[in-house]
This record gives structure tokens, sequence and C-alpha cells, in this order.
């Protein structure tokens, strides 16, 4: 199974853009592929209905693409707060029966997490924990700017502590203008402290971009056969 639980430091990296990206990617490489959003928070109200904002923006992507969630707040706020503020505690031994069913329908099952690994989603549970309880890899998602290799280096450290397995880091978003020192520095430096590799880096896709723009983004922008650790045919005929 092609599994994986995409994290990123900090908001607004494009988180959800590259685990999109990448749906779109393996699905059109023939894998049949879920994503699944075990907590959003953020939901939008709309005809009376709670809807995901990340799971509504997959599914317009690729509307192939199987989604799931199984908590949906309105609340803009960390998961524990906002299922407090609305009367619906995070179980995690649910979220490991529901990704269990998602898994086994599923070539290809990417996790699209809700904010940081650190933050909580229950009394004395954090992202982190559920991760782990999982036993799925994570591909962290970081942004180009001047924060991004310690924020990165402190995400690495806490998941290696836990015994969490590191996929890769993906550097997005990056603009025309980024500075190429800036640029080149980020992926040296984290491979340097640590022993995850740097697996892609994304250019940003300006205004209205089509679905295929974006898996031209990712399969220019990342190396998806050691992301998953499996060689994929189709990539090689090409």
């Amino acid at each position: 199974m092609l599994n994986l639980y995409v994290t990123s430091p900090k908001l607004k990296a494009g988180k959800t853009f590259i685990t999109a990206g990448l749906a779109a990617t393996m699905q059109s490489l023939g894998y049949s592929t879920s994503v699944y959003k075990p907590i959003q928070t953020a939901g939008i109200e709309k005809n009376g209905f709670m809807q995901s904002p990340d799971l509504t923006y997959i599914r317009a992507v690729d509307p192939y693409i199987n989604t799931h969630f199984t908590y949906l707040y309105k609340a803009d706020t960390e998961p524990m707060i906002a299922s407090e503020e609305e009367n619906e505690i995070i179980d995690v031994n649910f979220i490991q029966k529901e990704y269990a069913k998602i898994v086994s329908a599923s070539d290809c099952t990417l996790i699209d997490g809700d904010r940081g690994l650190l933050s909580p989603i229950a009394p004395n549970t954090q992202n982190i924990d559920l991760v782990r309880a999982l036993k799925i890899p994570i591909l962290i998602v970081t942004q180009p700017d001047n924060d991004a290799v310690n924020s990165t280096l402190m995400t690495i450290k806490s998941a290696l502590e836990m015994g969490i397995t590191i996929s890769g880091v993906i550097v997005n978003n990056i603009e025309s203008d980024c500075p190429k020192n800036l640029l080149s520095s980020i992926p040296r430096v984290i491979e340097e402290y640590t022993n995850v590799s740097v697996l892609g880096l994304v250019q940003h896709l300006e205004g209205k971009y089509s679905p295929e723009d974006m898996i031209s983004a990712i399969l220019n922008g990342i190396d998806i056969e050691s992301i998953f650790g499996v060689r994929i045919e189709k990539l090689d005929m090409n």
C-alpha cells in the first residue's frame, strides 16, 4: 500500500496543494487513490450543510479521487479547541478504524493533516500521536522563507523522537523572485543536519491553473518514486 500523512511546520505552506497534486498524479498513473482528512477545522457552511474546504478543493482537481473525513468543525482553531467548542471529542481509535477501511479499498491513501504535528487534537493527544497510532510515514511540506530550516528541523526532530518514518521533505510554493541563495540553502542544511532527504522543489503556479498544470508541476518537481518507495513503470516510459 502507498500511504502517506502530509504535514507542514506552519500554515499556508501549500500542504493541501501538494496532497491534491500527489493524489491527482497517482490517479493519473493508474493507482486508485483516496484522500482522507480525519480532522477538518475551518469548515464552511453552504446551503445549510457543512463542507470540508480542503476536500472540496481536491475533488475539484479530480472528481474521481475518493475523499473522506471523520470530524468536521466550523471553528478555525486548534482541533482540540474546536472539538470542545462543538461538543464532539476526537476519538483516535475511531479514526484508526476509518483509516483501515479506506486503505483496504485504495492503492494509495494520502492523509491531509489538520495543522501541525504538535497540534492538540484531544486531551493529552496531539496529531503526532495519531500518526504513530496509524503507523504511517509522513511527508513534510515547507516553503522557502527565513524560518523554513528551523521549523522543518523541529518537525523532523519531533517525528523521529516518536519513531515516525519520514519519507522526505518538499519545498513548495517557490515564487519566481525567491532568492537563489535561500532556495539552495534550505535543502542543503536540512540534509546536513538530518538523514531526511529533500525530494522536491515545487514552483508557485500563477493565476488560474488547471489540474494538468498541477500534475505537471508535481511530476517535474517531485521524486515521486522516492517518496512512495516504489518503482512506477509509467514514469519510466515517459
